[in-house]
């Protein structure tokens, strides 16, 4: 049997059996809009989802649907019982028969993370998707609700978005009035790569009290030089890279001298899941950032503030 044969008959089995669950549901359709602008319809809350981000996969189990994940992508691996789920294959690249054979009802996507070509086929096999995109820290509890809804689990979605609203709410309101420092965020040093002004980590940055000095910039972690960086002078640098140990580049930020960060020592380092995922942890690296960024802007207050005469 070749793959296409291969593919038909997972799907066929496939639709076999939501048809069969379909007929004894006995709960009220479920319809929900994607970000995609497409409607997700369930006969019931779904029983097998596949998260196809890491992030999608802590939204998850923020949801109350950690308990009906049966496959996840690589690195998922928060929180730990994450990492004993079934792998199919990695966000830009996954198993479609590996996937089928688990017979999901349901399927979280990532909208600018997966491949749209492979998500559509899922599509045209008879899948469920929900496609997800949340691109502020505002969007998050709104993600969180949507999967409850899918999931049936609204009651813990629920109490998890009343805690994220109140851990952003008091963040918010210790810092963002607060006098405005330059913050640089380094994703990368080769090339070197920030963070432009359409990104969490700008969002992150602003709830601080703080201004991205690349804010105005449009791209997805855009490429900057040098150049650029020294002329607009950074108060803090802040290293988010690949993974929880302190990237040895940073310090090569020291060359420098003349960047107020480095000529007052605010070179600093969050680990990157709690600056780049899409989920309640990232309220967790908000609170470092914030912390930081505060440590910059009393180091200006005090250069600023006028020697005392003897």
């Amino acid at each position: 049997m070749n793959r296409m044969r291969l593919l038909a008959a997972a799907s066929l089995a496939f639709t076999f059996t939501c048809l069969c669950g379909s007929a004894s549901a006995q709960s009220a359709e479920i319809v929900v809009v994607d970000d995609s602008g497409s409607e997700v319809r369930l006969a019931a809350p779904a029983q097998r989802i596949i998260s196809l981000a890491p992030s999608l996969t802590e939204l998850a189990y923020s949801a109350g649907a950690g308990d009906k994940l049966i496959g996840v992508v690589e690195y998922s691996d928060y929180p730990a019982a994450a990492r004993t789920l079934t792998q199919v294959g990695r966000f830009d690249r996954f198993d479609i028969e590996l996937i089928l054979s688990l017979q999901p009802d349901l399927i979280l996507a990532w909208q600018t993370g997966n491949p749209q070509a492979t998500v559509a086929q899922l599509k045209q096999l008879g899948l469920k998707v929900y496609i997800a995109e949340p691109k502020l820290l505002e969007s998050i509890p709104m993600q969180i609700e949507k999967i409850g809804r899918l999931a049936g689990t609204e009651a813990a979605a629920t109490n998890a978005i009343q805690q994220y609203e109140e851990d952003y709410a008091s963040l918010s309101a210790r810092y963002r009035g607060a006098a405005e420092v330059r913050v640089m965020l380094q994703v990368w040093d080769r090339p070197l790569m920030t963070t432009g002004g359409n990104e969490l980590g700008n969002d992150l940055i602003a709830l601080c009290g703080g201004r991205n000095i690349f804010g105005d910039l449009a791209a997805l972690a855009p490429k900057v030089n040098l150049e650029a960086v020294l002329l607009r002078d950074p108060e803090l640098i802040v290293a988010s890279g690949v993974d929880e140990a302190r990237p040895p580049w940073l310090d090569d930020w020291l060359q420098w001298p003349s960047i107020s960060a480095v000529a007052n020592g605010h070179l600093s380092f969050i680990d990157p899941d709690l600056t780049q995922r899409h989920s309640v942890r990232v309220l967790e690296g908000a609170a470092l950032l914030c912390e930081q960024i505060d440590r910059a802007r009393k180091t200006r207050i005090n250069l600023e503030r006028p020697a005392r005469l003897p």
